[in-house]
């Protein structure tokens, strides 16, 4: 079991390597100064103010240079500039925002609660209602709760956040009043507030997905529920929930386990169309301005977070399946 972690820890580190040399290698190739940017009007910028801007960034120094004092500020912090100018950034240093000359470990600090507190509520919506409804309707297919939930699954499906965030919004906020607009509250400071907040967008992305939850789960219980083993069981004289609670659904669950660590691990990148629609300033609406402003320490800090999370993900999934189904530790 330690060889088969370790081997998949080495991987999501190498993976994590290649994501930072190529996201630093493609700001790069873009043909826009930063300096510039942050300089401001060229009429007013002078070349003298533009070279002390690159000192004190560390963008006179080359390319793989850079690089390295990136990856060396992650681990022991970094230094800019110098003498009466010089600021320390402690570790983990992700550098200071082109844009606004904040550090970005303060902006990741003040976005990714957001983005955490949509997609883990979201993510129990989904799992509890398509999970439930996936297997509930393999269990009496061909009923009326089977056709409604397949019904379920394709209006899910095939309904775009774009068009279901804001009729909820429509709904619940404009028409009927019975909530507020959503505006983020930390849940250290009120708890309640903060769930209010939260509710549309846990049921906005939480009801998409669980769609396609439920049509992965309902077609897993009817494939294992068809497995020779189920009817050796029954056969057996096992009674149905022992047959279905300790055999077919934990054969049939290790698929939707991958799933959600993959969607899990991509939705806390950024979830920046639901933070769009109901005007949250999580990681993923940071990071897409960033890009547009080519604020390339932002990027970088949220591309590396992003692959962290993915990564993460894949490496709890890899664990979690090898003990649902201990062949995997074979592979």
């Amino acid at each position: 079991m330690l060889r088969f972690f370790l081997k998949k820890a080495l991987l999501a580190v190498a993976t994590l390597f290649t994501v930072s040399v190529l996201t630093f290698g493609l700001f790069f190739a873009v043909p826009n100064n930063p300096a510039e940017l942050m300089c401001g009007n060229r009429k007013t910028c002078s070349a003298e103010q533009q070279a002390s801007i690159e000192r004190r960034m560390g963008l006179d120094t080359p390319v793989v240079q850079q690089y390295a004092d990136f990856m060396a500020g992650i681990v022991k912090g970094r230094t800019f500039g110098e003498g009466d100018a010089a600021r320390h950034c402690p570790a983990p240093c992700l550098g200071y925002s082109f844009r606004n000359d904040e550090p970005v470990t303060d902006i990741i600090g003040r976005t990714l609660p957001v983005t955490l507190s949509i997609v883990f509520g979201a993510a129990v919506v989904w799992l509890l209602i398509g999970v439930s409804v996936g297997m509930v309707s393999a269990l009496r297919k061909g009923t009326i709760f089977d056709r409604g939930a397949v019904g379920f699954s394709l209006t899910g499906a095939s309904m775009p956040i774009l068009l279901f965030g804001p009729l909820l919004l429509i709904i619940f906020v404009y028409e009927t009043g019975l909530l507020g607009y959503p505006s983020y509250v930390p849940i250290t400071e009120n708890p309640v507030k903060w769930a209010a907040a939260m509710l549309l967008p846990w049921l906005a992305l939480g009801f998409i997905n669980s769609a396609s939850y439920a049509r992965l789960a309902r077609a897993q219980m009817l494939e294992t529920l068809s497995e020779d083993f189920v009817r050796t069981a029954r056969a057996k004289g096992m009674t149905k929930m022992r047959v279905y609670g300790r055999h077919a659904l934990r054969a049939a669950i290790t698929p939707i386990v991958t799933i959600a660590g993959l969607d899990l691990g991509t939705y806390l990148g950024g979830t920046v169309v639901t933070e769009t629609i109901f005007g949250f300033t999580g990681l993923g609406k940071a990071s897409l301005n960033a890009a547009i402003n080519l604020d390339m320490p932002l990027v970088m800090a949220t591309v590396l977070l992003a692959a962290l999370f993915i990564v993460a993900a894949n490496l709890v999934v890899d664990v979690l399946y090898s003990f649902i189904d201990p062949r995997v530790r074979l592979a």
